[in-house]
């Protein structure tokens, strides 16, 4: 079983930063490819982006591509998710998921999920 838990959300303006934080714990994390997704009210949960077991391959969605960056820490077994140029659109609950290096990256399956944690961008 793995743990993830998500920090680092809050209420921000447009054009501003913030980093999330993903901590595991329960499986050896670079045995685990991570992603962030995110869903806002009313919406379907959304992918933001992921990364493989090894850093070395990442994807973003359309709508954060250029803005966002994700990223790994192996020695502090913490995912992250740099959030740049926010814009009110990005308010949502976004969420950490894992899934064992096996999974192909066209595969959609996310076994673990943490929490969430809030990001509102206000106008």
């Amino acid at each position: 079983q793995v743990q993830l838990i998500e920090s680092g959300g809050g209420l921000v303006q447009t054009g501003d930063s913030l980093r999330l934080s993903c901590a595991t714990s329960g499986r050896t994390f670079g045995s685990l490819s991570m992603g962030w997704f995110r869903q806002s009210p009313g919406k379907d949960r959304e992918f933001v982006a992921d990364i493989s077991w090894s850093g070395t391959r990442t994807n973003y969605a359309d709508s954060v591509k250029g803005r966002f960056t994700i990223s790994r820490d192996g020695a502090k077994n913490t995912l992250y998710l740099q959030m740049n140029s926010l814009k009110p659109e990005d308010t949502a609950v976004y969420y950490c998921a894992a899934r064992d290096s096996y999974y192909s990256p066209t595969d959609p399956r996310y076994p673990w999920w943490g929490q969430g944690t809030q990001v509102t961008v206000s106008s």
